[in-house]
């Protein structure tokens, strides 16, 4: 497609319900909201980190997962990619500037749950003791 052609396209969503499932917003925040997607877009957001820091820094993904998690957000244009020849490769991440926009209100979202998480973790509680009776 165009690039012409595909802004044009994208435009027209602008005004539309971002609930169809053909909304190409729809699928960018399908990217960023993965399982995996905003644990790499939270650990960018410190320093850029190669593979297997950014492997050892995301407990309980696998190296399958995360490859094609960062796939997908590098080609989102999320994420940079840098290889350095050497033996093995070294392979770093980093944001670019639409991942530090998307990684922003990820991480005032945290703060929030982490300010309010006594309070989820309390209302939890209260809703397993009412479903219990």
């Amino acid at each position: 497609m165009e690039g012409g052609k595909q802004v044009a396209e994208w435009s027209a969503y602008a005004l539309s319900d971002v609930f169809h499932s053909d909304c190409p917003a729809r699928t960018v925040l399908d990217h960023v909201t993965s399982r995996w997607g905003v644990w790499v877009l939270m650990a960018l957001r410190e320093k850029d980190l190669r593979f297997y820091e950014l492997r050892e820094r995301i407990e309980g993904v696998s190296e399958k997962m995360l490859s094609q998690t960062l796939r997908t957000l590098v080609r989102d244009g999320l994420l940079w990619r840098a290889v350095e020849p050497s033996t093995p490769p070294r392979v770093t991440y980093g944001l670019t500037p639409l991942g530090r926009g998307t990684s922003d209100p990820l991480a005032s979202m945290f703060g929030w749950i982490r300010e309010h998480a006594v309070d989820i973790l309390a209302t939890q509680d209260e809703f397993d003791r009412n479903s219990r009776a």
